[in-house]
């Protein structure tokens, strides 16, 4: 295996353990708010807190990632999780709680841009791929360490269902140092640097602030982050609910909705590959088209099943959800000149990741009036809204 090969699964590893870790939380919401006495809208408000966290996260780590480098970012980001994960689990009353989640939730975005310029330069001709086969190594992590956290809560502490993955965020953080050189720039094309008219660019590098600013108000940039910004707010409004939704409202014990919860993201191991290479083969806009068409009708038919075989294949259906970011990533990397790729991303996630954070709290409260129902067939439409601005993406 060449440098490359190996700095790429030492960076997906890292992405894994972070986005697993993360999706610890829905799966110990039920724990949690028997732990602190918390109603279903204030645990909607904490996941909320983590994503906003996570959302402000994304400028810093993106600006970092463009001056010092990918590697001290990527290390910094696991050893500060690890050390907020340890205050999660030690956290005294529900104010605390909710501190110690917004500092993990800042700790895992430094490393979420950092790694997508790392793909970048280690990969300017595979993007697509490259980013797909990162992307699920956080499926992979999240179809595992959640059910696991679940576990460990069940028959251990809930405290235990977060600590387990402490020392493998310290191992990672010593891998990182080890494998990431301190550049990662290699061979790269001029393709990587298009513009929204796909031609070459070169950007000059004396007025960084004006050329992000110039190119984030470009047409073709603005659409992809609105299609991103609305994938967002049906993924995390989805993953912070599905447990509790399977087992309140669909009557599953929580071992089979955890099962459930997994198969969702198990499927996501083939499904970001996959959307990553029909990304490289035939564009944004049809691969697109596909995976929202797809994920959307499924959410949309949630609410109307309740046998369990059936809650199954409409699970499978709608993990297509999960290529959506794996798609639109690739497609404003290609398309952000590389001086300030890192900073214009970290800008679009920064955003992005805000506005879809309200979804969680919203979810909880229309949970708390009985509105579970409504409120997946609301995610059904925004997939629809998100199919008209696909429509007016490029081709290629």
């Amino acid at each position: 295996m060449d440098g490359r090969g190996k700095v790429l699964i030492v960076v997906a590893v890292g992405w894994g353990l972070s986005m697993g870790t993360r999706m610890i939380y829905p799966v110990l919401l039920p724990h949690l708010r028997t732990a602190y006495g918390i109603d279903l809208t204030t645990a909607g408000l904490l996941v909320t807190v983590l994503f906003v966290a996570y959302a402000i996260g994304q400028l810093p780590g993106g600006i970092l990632a463009d001056r010092i480098g990918e590697r001290p970012i990527l290390i910094v980001s696991t050893l500060l999780a690890a050390a907020t994960l340890f205050l999660v689990t030690t956290a005294g009353s529900v104010l605390v709680l909710f501190a110690m989640t917004a500092l993990f939730g800042l700790a895992i975005a430094l490393y979420a841009v950092a790694r997508y310029t790392v793909l970048t330069r280690l990969y300017p001709n595979h993007l697509g791929a490259a980013n797909g086969a990162t992307a699920a190594s956080a499926d992979a992590a999240q179809s595992v360490l959640p059910p696991l956290a679940g576990v460990l809560a069940a028959g251990v502490s809930w405290q235990m269902g977060f600590g387990f993955a402490i020392p493998l965020f310290l191992i990672t953080g010593l891998a990182l140092w080890a494998i990431v050189p301190t550049r990662t720039d290699g061979t790269r094309s001029s393709e990587n640097d298009r513009t929204d008219g796909g031609a070459p660019v070169e950007r000059p590098t004396t007025n960084r602030r004006w050329d992000t600013f110039l190119v984030l108000r470009r047409p073709v940039i603005v659409k992809g982050a609105i299609v991103y910004t609305l994938g967002l707010c049906i993924w995390q409004a989805f993953t912070a609910f599905y447990p509790i939704y399977m087992i309140e409202i669909k009557g599953l014990s929580s071992s089979l909705a955890g099962g459930l919860f997994g198969l969702f993201f198990v499927l996501g191991i083939a499904v970001k590959p996959l959307s990553g290479g029909m990304y490289d083969q035939i564009g944004a806009r049809r691969s697109l088209l596909i995976v929202v068409s797809v994920s959307g009708v499924a959410l949309s038919l949630l609410p109307f099943v309740n046998s369990f075989w059936l809650l199954v294949m409409i699970t499978a259906l709608i993990s297509a959800l999960l290529g959506i970011s794996t798609v639109v990533e690739s497609f404003l990397l290609t398309n952000i000149p590389k001086d300030v790729r890192g900073t214009g991303l970290g800008i679009i996630r920064s955003i992005a990741f805000l506005i879809g954070a309200v979804s969680p709290a919203l979810f909880g409260a229309a949970g708390d009036r009985n509105l579970f129902d409504e409120a997946f067939l609301s995610l059904g439409l925004l997939a629809g809204i998100a199919l008209v601005v696909i429509t007016l993406l490029p081709e290629k």
